[in-house]
This record gives structure tokens, C-alpha cells and sequence, in this order.
């Protein structure tokens, strides 16, 4: 019943570019300003405005924010990122990938490769992966709130090699690493010989929604080395969450 006018307080928000008072909305939009102060108030209860000076002076929310990214589809990211992870892929001599959280799982959605053609590499394909024993799924769930973190730990775990972790203490144990080191990795879990490394996207306040990683066989993907293409994608992971952030949907 009242979807027209809600609508119309977070038009007026979003394109105030500054956080706005019922008495500044009420100029905006000529709303009564006791209706302004009550549909701010629901539009904050539902966590699409924001307070956070608390001083009636609102912003658009985290949830609207979330949802404004989640909306992005494959194609806008992917293209917007793609320069990125080429470079990645060129500089590391190896495939590196773009993974996006979907409900209760990670998919890979996109992949650069080395653009040598002398030089040896393995691709991780596109798709869904396991959120217990794979690089990508692991550098976003390490982050995410309890809730998600726990549907996870309690879920089923499948042993794909003798290294997988299938039991919840193993998994907490790696999720605490990986939140100490910024980056998880995928030593032989999934494929005996191939490791793979990747670091949590961040965006505003919203959390780890993509992650960005590099895969490659065993032999060259020693301790060393995975701790420092980890470190390279956490910086990288900074550079994708501004790109993603500063695009628009289409």
C-alpha cells in the first residue's frame, strides 16, 4: 500500500548523495513529514536505510547495498574484472579465476589464462565447487556470518582425496587460519598434484560475495609459493572489490 512512497524516500536518498533528515526528505519530495518520519523508520527496520550517526540522518543500507551487487549478473562482472585477472594470469604464468557466492554454494565464473602458449597451466573450469575443500569456496565462507559458516560445518563433507578435511573441527581449525592469513589455499583436497590459492572480495559492508584465485600443479605450488601468490591476491582482492563496487547494473 504504501510501496509508491517507500520507493520514492530511497529514490530521494540515493540521489541526495549525502545522508538526509525527515525534514530534508520532506523538502525532496513533498511528503507530509510525519509520513517521511515513519516510512524512514520502516524502511531502517528492514536494514535498506541506515542511521549511523544516529541522529535521523539516513543513508541507503547495507541490505539495499547487497542486494544492488548480488543484482550484477556474471556478464557485468566478468567484464569489468576480466582486465584484472589477465594481468594476474600473465604475471603469475598461470590460470586465474573468478569465483561469486550463490545460495549455499561458490562457482567459478570466470577464468584468464597465461596468454603464452609455451607456458604449462591448468584450467579449474567453470562451475560449482564444494564449500569444504576448495580455494575459492573456502576464502569466502571463512568470512561469512556464523550462520552460513555453520550450515556448512554441519553439512555433509565429501573426501575427494585422502587430504580432504571432512570434519568439522578440521574445517574450523582452517577457517580460523585462513581468516589470520587473509587467503586460503587447496593443497591436493579436490585432485592429487593440483593445489590452488584464493583470496575473499570484499565489498562495502556487505562481505565476501566473490573471491579471487590462481591454480596450478603441486610441483611449483610449494609452501613458499602459495604464500606468496596469496598474498599478491589479497592485494588483488582489493583492487576487484573497488572495480566490482564502481560498476553499474545493467
Amino acid at each position: 500500500m504504501h510501496l509508491d512512497r517507500l520507493v520514492t524516500v530511497l529514490e530521494a536518498i540515493a540521489m541526495a548523495g549525502r545522508p538526509l533528515s525527515p525534514a530534508e526528505l520532506r523538502d525532496m519530495t513533498s511528503l507530509p513529514l510525519p509520513t517521511c518520519y515513519r516510512l524512514l523508520q520502516m524502511l531502517k527496520d528492514q536494514r535498506l536505510l541506515d542511521d549511523p550517526e544516529a541522529n535521523s540522518r539516513y543513508v541507503i543500507g547495507d541490505r539495499l547495498v547487497r542486494i544492488a551487487h548480488l543484482a550484477k549478473t556474471d556478464a557485468d562482472v566478468c567484464g569489468v574484472t576480466a582486465p584484472i585477472l589477465k594481468d594476474a594470469a600473465v604475471d603469475f604464468g598461470e590460470a586465474v579465476f573468478l569465483s561469486r557466492f550463490r545460495k549455499n554454494g561458490v562457482s567459478i565464473i570466470h577464468v584468464e589464462i597465461p596468454g603464452d602458449p609455451k607456458i604449462s597451466y591448468i584450467h579449474p573450469g567453470l562451475g560449482y565447487r564444494p564449500m569444504h575443500a576448495c580455494s575459492c569456496s573456502k576464502a569466502i565462507a571463512a568470512f561469512a556470518d556464523d550462520a552460513f559458516r555453520g550450515f556448512i560445518l554441519d553439512g555433509p563433507m565429501k573426501s575427494y582425496t585422502d587430504k580432504t578435511c571432512t570434519t568439522r573441527a578440521e574445517l574450523e581449525r582452517e577457517f580460523e587460519g585462513i581468516r589470520d592469513a587473509g587467503f586460503a589455499e587447496c593443497v591436493e583436497e579436490i585432485e592429487v598434484g593440483v593445489s590452488s590459492v584464493a583470496a575473499p572480495v570484499t565489498i562495502d559492508n556487505v562481505g565476501a560475495v566473490f573471491s579471487i584465485g590462481t591454480i596450478g600443479p603441486i610441483r611449483r605450488f610449494n609452501e613458499t609459493h602459495r604464500k606468496a601468490l596469496g598474498e599478491k591476491l589479497v592485494g588483488l582482492a582489493g583492487d576487484i572489490g573497488k572495480t566490482i563496487q564502481g560498476s553499474h547494473t545493467h
